[in-house]
């Protein structure tokens, strides 16, 4: 089995991987977080579809991809025969990240459904609810032997269960049995609570088995996970006119505790002593504060709660937003791991 990373990290240290032979396609890719999880479990990643130039900037800077497509899903469908490479066309594993801020338990929610407006991950017109059976039908056209999505825990609460019910119908009409997992990066080698669904459908034809997916690797607190980089300060905070909530609250506690309304739930003070809350593209750098005094956390120190590798170039971006649009590498990792040694070693 390949060694299961943990701890800070470089992307140099990719080359020293064994290869497994199995390849990629990635859409959705942002900064590549999906595509240095599965390179840290011995995949090719050839490339794949993203529509925020920014992004695809980013991308292609850190992992120069054999093969990049700067558009939507819905246009890179449209593409006649030719234009898509052979590579393509004999995947082993079709991964994708379909934006979904609209299903996130944070904001509007259901009130942003079907909604045709602009979001940050594209800087374009979209209507997030249908990108996801977008990638079913890219699913369709490229027939890979697996498919990966990746998505917020939202999607499987509430009145979303039934966009849920109409995924997995659209699987089996493209061809594919679908299980359907939440899994928590804090399991996962990831010094962060994050929760995500796992979608991991395997085509018919395979005969595949039903795939098992259970993590329980002890959880790092931040301390633990920052070492040497612990005692780094990112911006400082300690003139904002929130500054009297930090100071009424314990570490490991939202400001929410301390305003009269119960607002400013997302502000945290860090307990270093637990795993980080989850890091999201609106909160990174600025709404997750240091337990000594507020300050925000510094770039490194985002890099390693997203288990991000410290040479990561984020061009002109923020790492806090680039890391908390992208999976972690780590938990990608185990997740491919997992599934070459239960489907493709055999």
């Amino acid at each position: 089995m390949i060694e299961l990373k943990t701890g800070p990290w470089k992307l140099t240290d990719l080359e020293l991987v064994p290869k497994n032979g199995l390849k990629v396609m990635s859409c959705f890719h942002c900064g590549g977080g999906s595509t240095m999880g599965y390179k840290l479990a011995g995949y090719e990643v050839l490339g794949g579809v993203e529509i925020d130039p920014e992004m695809m900037a980013i991308y292609k800077a850190n992992h120069k991809p054999k093969y990049s497509f700067l558009m939507g899903v819905q246009d890179f469908n449209k593409l006649p025969r030719e234009k898509i490479p052979d590579e393509y066309l004999s995947l082993d594993i079709l991964d994708g990240s379909p934006p979904c801020s609209s299903f996130s338990m944070a904001g509007s929610r259901e009130k942003a459904w079907g909604e045709n407006k602009k979001f940050r991950e594209g800087q374009a017109h979209q209507i997030l609810d249908d990108l996801f059976f977008d990638f079913i039908r890219t699913a369709e056209i490229l027939k890979p032997k697996v498919v990966i999505a990746e998505n917020v825990k939202g999607l499987i609460q509430g009145k979303a269960k039934g966009y849920v019910k109409q995924i997995f119908q659209q699987f089996d009409k493209a061809g594919y049995d679908v299980q359907l997992f939440l899994l928590n990066a804090a399991f996962m080698g990831v010094p962060q609570r994050r929760e995500r669904t796992f979608f991991i459908a395997r085509r018919k034809d395979l005969d595949f088995p039903i795939i098992k997916m259970n993590f329980n690797e002890k959880p790092i607190s931040i301390r633990n996970a920052l070492g040497i980089y612990a005692e780094e300060k990112g911006k400082d905070f300690t003139s904002s006119i929130n500054y009297k909530y930090y100071k009424a609250i314990m570490p490991g506690e939202s400001f929410s505790k301390a305003h009269p309304k119960g607002s400013l739930f997302s502000l945290i003070k860090l307990d270093f002593n637990k795993p980080s809350p989850t890091i999201t593209g609106t909160n990174g750098s600025d709404q997750l504060y240091l337990p000594t005094d507020m300050f925000g956390l510094s770039d490194n120190q985002v890099k390693i709660l997203q288990s991000f590798p410290l040479d990561y170039n984020f061009l002109k971006q923020k790492a806090g937003y680039v890391c908390g649009m992208s999976v972690p590498p780590f938990m990608m990792q185990r997740v491919a791991n997992q599934i070459y040694e239960q489907w493709f070693k055999a």
